[in-house]
């Protein structure tokens, strides 16, 4: 038997903020929890920080050099999986962007083989695009955004069958209700984003089944008085999860303090990091679909200074959430670990911490910066 025991001043179980708490850990899974109570949050954290479960992203499009429309390998999912883990993102979806067929049927040939081998952290596959709407393109190549035919909603059904996990983000312009229909039957989440839609095609895509909207605000209608477009539909909405990209820069902290009080369903909301390949890097730019990307303080963009992904992980976005907009730190943790858990259907096994479950936690400062990675009881960062 492997024993070890970890002594936090504050656990976070991905529900409660457990005061002086210690985690036992035994073969790489928790046994048990001790705690003194119920943390009363004050307003700093002590000196010993806070364990948290593993964080749980929905959108990654690459790390540690690699973008997975690059490398629509095995190796590749590995090397964005491996990257984010220590950036404390223990499970994540490899998000592929707006590409031609070929690449899309890579992707999902990696990700399933991906699957079998059992790379650590994979979870399934987000696929933006190629459905989308070319008025809401963001930095995706418009020259590749097009309409679903049967051909790909079938291909995306069985793929569905076959990876551990799939979400596709679509704008409701480039598919029928029906099709949205015949994609959650067979366990597609669809998320609606890169849309220009009004309330009512996005009220009609949700009562199909679409489940998900893909980083809110960003590259879709906006909320209005008189036309509640996609945003007001996602807030609107209870049984509808949306991801919000927290940088201060995506969305401004005052927004995003609007959408968390409007939000129908508080416990729908998530954090996404929309990583492109230089998280945990220092690179300066790369490539995408032939067009250079600048970083630059905390930005990504193209030439024409389009937002193209960001530019922060899921520890930052906790701070910005906590220290910009206000958010009380449990619900802030939350959006990082359970609230995406459970957009998976799996709130019962990730993204909380809790006997029999694998030891998979980070340990953030008082300051909520990130100070180690533990996957399995092992210590990684």
């Amino acid at each position: 038997m492997n024993r070890s025991v970890l002594s936090g001043s504050v656990i976070f179980d991905g529900h409660r903020l457990l005061a002086g708490a210690t985690m036992e850990i035994v073969d790489g899974k928790v046994s048990e929890i001790f705690h003194s109570g119920q943390w009363d949050g004050g307003l700093s954290l002590p000196e010993g920080g806070i364990v948290v479960p593993g964080f749980v992203d929905l959108q990654v499009n690459g790390g540690g050099g690699v973008l997975f429309n690059d490398r629509p390998e095995v190796a590749g999912i590995r090397a964005i999986c491996d990257s984010h883990a220590r950036l404390g993102s223990l499970g994540i979806l490899p998000t592929l962007i707006t590409d031609r067929p070929e690449v899309v049927s890579a992707a999902v040939v990696a990700g399933v083989e991906a699957a079998r081998q059992g790379v650590d952290g994979f979870l399934g596959l987000h696929l933006e695009g190629p459905h989308l709407d070319v008025r809401r393109k963001g930095a995706h190549d418009p020259a590749l955004i097009r309409t679903m035919t049967e051909e790909d909603c079938e291909a995306l059904c069985v793929a569905a069958q076959q990876l551990p996990f799939l979400m596709v983000t679509l704008a409701p312009e480039s598919v029928t209700i029906e099709q949205i229909n015949i994609l959650t039957s067979h366990n597609v989440c669809v998320s609606l984003g890169h849309s220009d839609c009004r309330f009512p095609e996005a009220g009609a895509a949700i009562a199909a089944g679409a489940r998900c909207v893909t980083h809110l605000f960003n590259a879709m209608s906006p909320l209005s008085h008189r036309d509640p477009g996609l945003v007001g539909a996602a807030l609107d909405s209870a049984g509808v999860h949306v991801g919000l990209i927290a940088d201060g820069i995506h969305v401004a902290p005052e927004v995003l303090r609007v959408a968390l009080a409007a939000k129908r369903a508080p416990d729908e909301v998530f954090l996404v990091s929309d990583a492109m390949s230089v998280a945990g890097t220092e690179m300066a730019g790369f490539e995408l679909n032939g067009r250079h990307i600048l970083r630059s303080n905390g930005r990504l963009t193209l030439d024409d200074g389009t937002l193209a992904g960001a530019d922060v992980d899921m520890a930052t976005s906790i701070r910005v959430l906590v220290n910009e907009v206000g958010v009380p730190l449990d619900r802030a943790l939350a959006m990082a670990t359970r609230i995406p858990a459970a957009c998976l259907g799996k709130a019962e096994e990730l993204g909380v911490l809790r006997p029999g479950l694998a030891a998979d936690f980070v340990v953030l400062g008082p300051d909520l910066v990130l100070r180690e990675v533990w996957r399995g009881g092992v210590r990684l960062v």
